[in-house]
C-alpha cells in the first residue's frame, strides 16, 4: 500500500531557458513571494545605491595619450560595453578602484563584478595595491578559471567566522549560487544588461545577518535603471522560447559544404592615458534609497524603516537645541535615547547613512526628526569661535579653541563635562593649579565649559 506523497518545488530564480523544465514539470506557481514582501516582512536587507560617474566613463582616443598595443578606432567613442572587452585604460580601473576603496569600510564582505575574468584579475591586483589590511588573502578573484582553489576562497568567503578573504572579485561566477549572509557591499564594474541577472546579483546582498541593518550598492555602470522597470519586482516572465535551427543555421553544417574558417577577433586595444588626464580623473557620486518595489525614498524614509520612528523625546527642533546646547541635559537625552534601542551604534550608523560622519550626533537627530539638513562639525565650530571673541576674555578663549579643536576632530562627546578635567590636564600639562591660575576658580572654569557650548547649536539659518 502506497500512501500519497506531494512534491514541493521551491525556486528563487525566475523563469528563463535553463530552468524552464522545473516550471514544466510543477506547473505555474501556486504562491509568489517576491523581493518586496521579503524585504517589507524583515527576511531580507534592505539596500541603499551609490551612482557614480566619471569623467572617462566615455573614451576618445586623442594623440597625446599612449597606444600600447592594437589598433585605435579613430573618432570613435569607447563607451561602457566595450571597456575592458575591446579597450582597457588602466587608470579608469585605477580610479574607479580608489573611489569605492575610500568609500567602504574595508573589513567589510565585498563582491565585485567585472566584465571578464582577465578584467577581474586586473581589479584584484588593484584592490590589493591600495587595501589598508597587510594580509597578503585580502582579495582574490573567484571566476571559473580558477578552479577548485577559487571554490576554497569562495567557500572561506561565506563563513562567518573567518574575516578573509574580505573582497572577491568575479565575472559571472558569482551572481548566483553564493549564501554569503555579511556580504556588506556589491560593486558593479560592469553593465548587468538581464533583469534576471541584475536580481541575482542584488541577491547577494540581501541576506540576514546580525549587525547588518542594510547593505550598499557602487554602481559605476547605470545598473540602478533596472529599479525603474515593471520587471524588477513583478511577476515572473516566460522565457522566450528558442527558435527552432534551420539547416547551415545552427548546429552542425551539412556534410557537402566547407566548414568556413573563424572569422578572426579584433585584438585588445590597451592605453596609457597622458599623465595630465590621469591626474584630473573626477567624479561624482549620488546616494539614493530605494523601495524593494523599486521607487525612490528618502534618506529619511529609509531610517525610518531600518530604525523606527525617534521616541518623542522632543516636541519641535527648538526644543531639541535647548537639550542638546546643556552638556547635563544632553546627557539625559542620550541616555534615555539608549534605553528605548537609539544608543551609539545605532547613532553613528544614522550619521554614515546620511553621510553625516564630520556633524555632530545632534545634526543627525535634527535630520531624522526634521529633516534639517545637516551642518559638519567644523562649521558649528566656526560659529562659536566667533561669538567666544565677544564673551570671553583671551585666556578663556585660548583654552575654549582649543575644546573646540577636539570637537571637531573627535565629536560631541568631547563636551561632555567629565571630559573637562582630562583636558584641562592636556592643555596645561598635567597641572590644574596652572588652570585655575589661567582661567579662574572652578566653578568659573565649569561655567565658561558650559556655557559656550550653546553658540555651536543655534540655529544656522542666522548665522549669515
Amino acid at each position: 500500500m502506497h500512501t500519497p506523497a506531494v512534491q514541493l518545488g521551491l525556486t528563487a530564480t525566475p523563469k528563463r531557458r535553463d530552468n524552464v523544465d522545473t516550471y514544466a514539470y510543477f506547473g505555474e506557481p501556486v504562491f509568489i513571494y517576491s523581493l518586496k514582501d521579503g524585504i517589507n516582512d524583515g527576511f531580507l536587507t534592505p539596500f541603499r545605491v551609490k551612482q557614480i560617474s566619471t569623467t572617462l566613463d566615455d573614451y576618445v582616443y586623442t594623440p597625446d595619450d599612449t597606444l600600447i598595443e592594437g589598433e585605435i578606432e579613430t573618432g570613435r567613442r569607447y563607451t561602457e560595453a566595450n571597456f575592458n572587452k575591446i579597450i582597457e585604460i588602466k587608470e579608469r580601473e585605477a580610479h574607479r578602484v580608489k573611489i569605492f576603496m575610500e568609500q567602504i569600510d574595508q573589513r567589510d564582505k565585498t563582491l565585485v563584478f567585472c566584465a571578464t575574468q582577465l578584467h577581474a584579475l586586473a581589479v584584484r591586483d588593484l584592490i590589493n595595491q591600495v587595501k589598508t589590511s597587510k594580509d597578503p588573502n585580502y582579495c582574490h578573484r573567484v571566476t571559473a578559471e580558477d578552479g577548485e582553489l577559487g571554490n576554497q576562497l569562495l567557500r572561506e568567503f561565506q563563513d562567518n567566522e573567518k574575516t578573509i578573504p574580505t573582497i572577491l572579485t568575479t565575472s559571472q561566477k558569482l551572481s548566483t549560487g553564493v549564501d554569503a549572509r555579511n556580504v556588506r557591499n556589491i560593486v558593479l564594474m560592469r553593465p548587468v544588461n538581464s533583469m534576471i541577472e541584475f536580481k541575482q546579483i542584488i541577491g547577494r546582498g540581501t541576506r540576514l545577518y546580525d549587525g547588518k541593518d542594510y547593505f550598499t550598492i557602487y554602481d559605476f555602470v547605470k545598473a540602478h535603471h533596472h529599479f525603474a522597470d515593471p520587471e524588477w519586482d513583478g511577476e515572473p516572465i516566460d522565457p522566450e522560447p528558442a527558435e527552432p535551427a534551420r539547416p547551415g543555421e545552427v548546429g552542425e553544417p551539412p556534410a557537402d559544404l566547407p566548414i568556413p574558417p573563424p572569422h578572426p577577433r579584433p585584438g585588445r586595444v590597451k592605453v596609457q592615458l597622458a599623465d595630465g588626464k590621469a591626474r584630473t580623473i573626477q567624479h561624482m557620486m549620488s546616494t539614493t534609497f530605494w523601495h524593494a518595489d523599486g521607487t525612490p525614498m528618502s534618506a529619511q524614509q529609509f531610517m525610518e524603516m531600518l530604525f523606527g520612528k525617534l521616541p518623542s523625546f522632543f516636541k519641535d527642533e527648538a526644543e531639541l537645541r535647548a537639550i542638546w546646547s546643556a552638556p547635563d541635559t544632553r546627557r539625559q537625552l542620550l541616555i534615555g535615547l539608549a534605553e528605548n534601542g537609539f544608543g551609539r551604534d545605532q547613532l553613528a550608523e544614522m550619521q554614515k547613512i546620511i553621510e553625516a560622519e564630520r556633524s555632530d550626533l545632534f545634526d543627525v537627530l535634527a535630520y531624522v526628526a526634521f529633516a534639517t539638513a545637516p551642518l559638519t562639525r567644523e562649521e558649528r565650530a566656526g560659529h562659536a569661535r566667533i561669538e567666544i571673541s565677544t564673551q570671553f576674555n583671551d585666556r578663556q578663549q585660548a583654552f575654549l579653541n582649543f575644546v573646540l579643536s577636539h570637537y571637531v576632530g573627535v565629536g560631541v562627546d568631547e563636551l561632555d563635562t567629565e571630559k573637562l578635567n582630562p583636558l584641562l590636564r592636556l592643555r596645561y600639562h598635567d597641572s590644574l593649579a596652572d588652570a585655575v591660575a589661567d582661567l579662574g576658580d572652578p566653578t568659573a572654569i565649569r561655567a565658561a565649559f558650559a556655557g559656550f557650548q550653546k553658540f555651536l547649536y543655534e540655529d544656522g539659518a542666522r548665522w549669515a
